[in-house]
């Protein structure tokens, strides 16, 4: 009797599991925050915003997590300039669009064209689309990336072209 019990109890454990991991998680230790709270949050403080996409399972978000977000200098970067948001790119959260709009967090993903993860889209504080860079990205990436963004030069040239010209 104790064995099937036993069995019952560890069937029933390894069913749930996937439930109870069926979110993505922020890299640890940085402000992330909500898509709602942080569109409101960037209008505000007038920061410009770095929406992250990231799923559970996702294999190069974990890699960027620990590799890339883990530096303190980007960290303090990203916290002291930007609203950071996390969204998970398979989630069913109802998000609320700057229009009033109203869509799940994997309908965003769809129309910020998120079909891979991880999915950094850097946006002005009133929401409009700077640069979306797909796949791992290093600790100097984000720092040319900063420039490109804070710089202004989004509203001159390409992320493309402003890489090229880098000294």
């Amino acid at each position: 009797m104790r064995a099937l019990v036993y069995h019952v109890f560890l069937l029933l454990a390894l069913m749930l599991q996937p439930l109870s991991a069926s979110h993505a998680d922020a890299p640890p230790d940085y402000p992330f925050v909500s898509h709602d709270a942080g569109l409101a949050r960037a209008k505000a403080e007038t920061k410009p915003i770095l929406l992250y996409f990231g799923r559970y399972g996702c294999a190069w978000c974990d890699h960027v997590n620990r590799k890339t977000f883990s530096n303190p200098g980007l960290k303090q970067l990203f916290s002291d300039h930007y609203v950071l948001i996390y969204v998970d790119a398979e989630g069913g959260k109802r998000l609320r669009m700057p229009n009033g709009e109203r869509l799940t967090e994997a309908e965003l993903g769809t129309r910020l064209g998120a079909f891979a993860t991880p999915l950094f889209v850097f946006m002005t504080p009133e929401g409009k689309v700077v640069a979306k860079i797909p796949g791992f990205k290093t600790v100097d990436d984000f720092k040319d990336y900063d420039r490109y963004v804070r710089g202004g030069h989004y509203q001159k040239q390409t992320l493309l072209e402003f890489l090229a010209s880098k000294p």
